[in-house]
């Protein structure tokens, strides 16, 4: 594809736009759970129904080539974060509603799959507008901005949610049910106004984007080539290996994600830390946050440093191992805020330092080849679908098993993941990888 000479300084739209992607896609996929946890819904529902909203995230590839047919990249991410931002400020509205419940979950549902395409057309405006070197150079500004969505998603409106709660509705932040609905309404219209802004500001800076060379030009076109990117990647050798390593590297992470900050706000009596939003927001929205990135910085060093063949098991270890914090808070509930900031910081840094190796095996082994990009996409794909199923059962299982015992669970759960990791097939040299003529020439 041919990079479109910028017009504007990519400083200008880069990290408003990765921080809006973000933002979105966190408030829908992850705070949602929260959100639904206050009004009074049980764990097993409140995980199920965050989680589902993960599909269109997990199928996105499928819809990817049709995006690419119409109008401008540009245009699909203003439509979408239009569309996204007054989706927020109607779920806001309809909060105020009797029975609101069904149409919130419509609208999330709708939501999700604008974010997804918000997320393909903003891609796209990355990677043709600026060529290899700009791309390489704004990548750590692109990938920063990204994680300051779930800083302010996870962190400052999970916080305020619940100072409002308290400060400004004058409710009991320890009781569950509908009190909640005043402070989260704000939380949308927040939310809401300031994608609407982003939706504006990228009007002004943001760029067109180029097509692509291989660009369809119908839809019969677009299935095409989505039908033969299916063939080819299931022609790969070892690709079922592949694709179970996908899946269950992050199996126990899929079973805790959810699980996790409901352990921390519910009450002793049902064997939780009973924590308030605020202090939820600041410890796994912010540390926790804050180690994640740290993690990421020094596992991508690790594996530059000494290869991803060598160090892939380690990283799994890292991954998995750590969860075993939350089992020990589980059964000693200590109540020192230092003590339950260091056992969340100890999981999240040792996953993102781990975590990276999942996405560089996917770059270096699964992607390369005629389609590396669409590849690369269904490898997160099955990622986010083993997010998907282990969100929906994680809070059934939870409830029926208590939190000690889940915990447990959880760690018995990083057994597939070790499993797959060892099996994992290398095929590829890591320098060929690296070789984007190398990684064209890649046979199916």
């Amino acid at each position: 594809m041919h990079a479109s000479k910028p017009t504007v300084s990519p400083l200008l739209w880069v990290p408003t736009g990765y921080f809006t992607m973000a933002l979105g896609y966190v408030m829908l996929t992850s705070v949602t759970a929260i959100m639904f946890k206050n009004l009074g819904m049980d764990n097993g529902k409140a995980a199920e129904y965050s989680s589902l909203l993960i599909l269109a995230y997990t199928v996105k590839p499928l819809f990817a080539p049709f995006v690419e047919m119409y109008r401008t990249k540009k245009f699909f991410v203003l439509c979408a974060q239009t569309l996204i931002g007054l989706g927020f400020i109607g779920i806001a509205l309809v909060m105020a509603l009797p029975n609101y419940m069904a149409i919130l979950m419509a609208l999330f549902w709708a939501m999700s799959f604008v974010g997804a395409t918000q997320d393909i057309a903003c891609d796209g405006v990355y990677v043709t507008s600026l060529d290899s070197r700009a791309q390489s150079l704004y990548c750590g500004i692109q990938s920063l901005s990204w994680n300051v969505g779930p800083i302010v998603a996870a962190g400052g409106m999970v916080y305020l949610s619940g100072w409002l709660h308290v400060n400004v509705f004058h409710h009991d932040a320890a009781v569950f049910g509908p009190n909640w609905i005043d402070a989260w309404r704000i939380i949308f219209f927040l939310v809401g106004g300031l994608t609407v802004l982003m939706a504006f500001w990228h009007a002004r800076f943001m760029p067109d984007g180029a097509r692509a060379e291989n660009t369809p030009a119908s839809v019969k076109a677009a299935g095409a080539i989505l039908m033969d990117s299916f063939v080819t990647l299931f022609q790969k050798r070892g690709v079922w290996r592949m694709l179970a390593f996908a899946f269950l590297f992050r199996l126990s992470i899929g079973f805790l994600e959810k699980i996790g900050p409901f352990f921390m706000v519910d009450p002793a009596g049902k064997g939780g830390l009973g924590l308030t939003n605020e202090k939820l927001g600041v410890i796994y929205g912010t540390y926790g946050l804050a180690a994640v990135l740290l993690g990421s910085l020094l596992g991508g060093w690790y594996v530059a440093r000494k290869g991803l063949k060598s160090t892939l098991f380690v990283l799994c270890c890292a991954v998995n191992i750590p969860n075993v914090t939350f089992l020990i808070m589980a059964v000693y509930l200590p109540t020192n805020l230092y003590l339950i900031t260091a056992g969340v910081m100890i999981e999240k840094f040792f996953f993102g330092f781990g975590a990276v190796g999942f996405m560089i095996y996917l770059m270096q082994q699964l992607a390369p080849g005629k389609y590396t990009t669409t590849h690369y996409a269904f490898g997160t794909g099955i990622m986010g679908l083993c997010g998907l199923v282990t969100g929906a059962v994680s809070g059934h299982l939870q409830e029926w098993m208590g939190y000690v015992n889940y915990f447990i669970f959880v760690m018995v759960a990083t057994i597939p993941s070790f499993i797959a990791t060892w099996c994992a097939p290398f095929y590829i040299d890591e320098a060929a990888a690296n070789d984007p003529k190398a990684a064209q020439a890649v046979p199916a």
